[in-house]
């Protein structure tokens, strides 16, 4: 499924390629690149999902208007998010690329991510996914594809 995600990502989101795409033309897309079936409906779920994180009706522990926290990850997110992982996570708030809110709804995403292997690399790609789909996050989700993106200069920075 992730890496129905990634494509979909550098395919219509990254590259901003016409984003809305009817699911039956995405479906036949995908299929003829040579995903299955289950694994399709699976991303695309989980994308529309990630839309409906906006709505603090489905999801009400996204409140807009709640204090900053700390956050302690539960053992099951421990499993995916490893510690490298947390301390990304960390770094991002610290840096004001992820707030709580945002920092919650790349949390869930990752949670409903259907994989046993999860990356650093994949953290920043939800990240961005995330970033993109929040209105008003706009300036994150640049900052973010800068740390992503950008190459470090090669040789000593003096």
């Amino acid at each position: 499924m992730f890496d129905i995600l990634m494509y979909l990502f550098e395919n219509y989101i990254h590259s901003e390629s016409e984003v809305l795409v009817d699911h039956d033309t995405l479906t036949d897309e995908l299929t003829r690149a040579g995903f299955h079936q289950d694994e399709i409906y699976k991303a695309i779920t989980w994308l529309e999902k990630l839309a409906a994180l906006h709505d603090t009706d489905i999801y009400p522990y996204f409140k807009r208007d709640a204090k900053p926290s700390f956050r302690i990850y539960t053992d099951e997110e421990k499993l995916i998010l490893d510690r490298e992982c947390q301390g990304f996570l960390m770094f991002l708030e610290h840096v004001n690329v992820l707030d709580f809110t945002t920092r919650e709804m790349v949390i869930d995403r990752v949670m409903e991510l259907d994989t046993k292997y999860f990356s650093i690399d994949d953290l920043k790609c939800v990240v961005l996914m995330v970033l993109f789909n929040v209105p008003g996050k706009e300036s994150a989700y640049t900052q973010m594809e800068n740390l992503v993106f950008d190459e470090p200069p090669e040789g000593p920075l003096h």
